[in-house]
């Protein structure tokens, strides 16, 4: 059983590799044809140039600039999105308020967030707001759906029983969620990152990737500017592994301190 499972999990991942080798390969054979590596730069130089930039405390700088903004807005999204749909669940008058309003924040652009809110906020804490701004629909929507899932039998035995609010809330509500919660973290967690990166080449706050992109635009750097969409991507992939694993644990330890 075991060898079967470890199979499968190693066939899984030959694919993912193969896959990712394809669409490397097409890049390749892409810049080869273009022949103008200041129009399509090449993956070899690509990656040489990341990790000729991974040798400056320049890139550390950014990258760490750009990952806290991006995380602090994040944590904010899920932590108010869990609260709000905690008071929309109580109250159908909270929700009939929340609802147009979570429709407008996911119906706008991420342009016409980005151009009304530098009126009031700072390039600094920009993408911190868009980041915030992407994630809290999506956890509100997702956990709201989660708790009015929760299996009506049990909370009839919990009304029979006369269980108290708190102890209904996570033994009953709270399990429904998870999932819930976890859904809305694997599909905002992409979408913050890439928000939140847009926002800074947009603000071009100082220490941040997006500022960087911004300026390898500008001075026409190519390969810089390859160096940097790649390291956003293996930033953002490596941030929703990291996320989800964190959630996953705390999942665990959650559901086994109540059992």
């Amino acid at each position: 059983m075991k060898r079967s499972i470890i199979l499968e999990k190693s066939r899984k991942l030959v694919t993912k590799l193969a896959a990712v080798a394809f669409w490397i390969g097409a890049w390749q054979l892409g810049s080869m044809a273009v022949g103008q590596e200041i129009l399509l730069v090449s993956p070899v130089l690509a990656c040489k140039t990341l990790v000729s930039m991974m040798g400056t405390s320049e890139f550390y700088v950014a990258v760490a600039g750009s990952f806290g903004r991006i995380l602090l807005g994040f944590a904010l999204a899920m932590l108010l999105g869990i609260a709000l749909a905690a008071l929309a669940k109580a109250s159908r008058v909270v929700r009939t308020l929340l609802a147009p309003l979570m429709s407008v924040i996911k119906a706008t652009p991420v342009a016409s967030f980005v151009i009304l809110a530098l009126i009031w906020i700072s390039s600094t804490n920009l993408s911190v707001f868009i980041a915030f701004l992407m994630v809290l629909p999506i956890a509100y929507t997702n956990v709201l759906t989660g708790l009015d899932g929760a299996d009506p039998k049990l909370l009839e035995m919990a009304r029979v029983f006369r269980m108290r609010r708190r102890d209904v809330a996570w033994a009953i509500y709270a399990p429904a969620a998870f999932p819930q919660l976890l859904s809305a973290a694997r599909l905002s967690l992409g979408m913050c990152w890439k928000a939140g990166i847009a926002a800074e080449v947009i603000a071009q706050p100082k220490q941040s990737i997006g500022s960087a992109l911004q300026q390898a635009k500008l001075f026409f750097a190519t390969p810089e500017l390859f160096a940097w969409t790649l390291a956003v991507i293996l930033l953002s992939v490596s941030f929703e592994q990291l996320v989800l694993l964190a959630i996953g644990r705390w999942m665990r330890a959650w559901r086994g301190g109540v059992e």
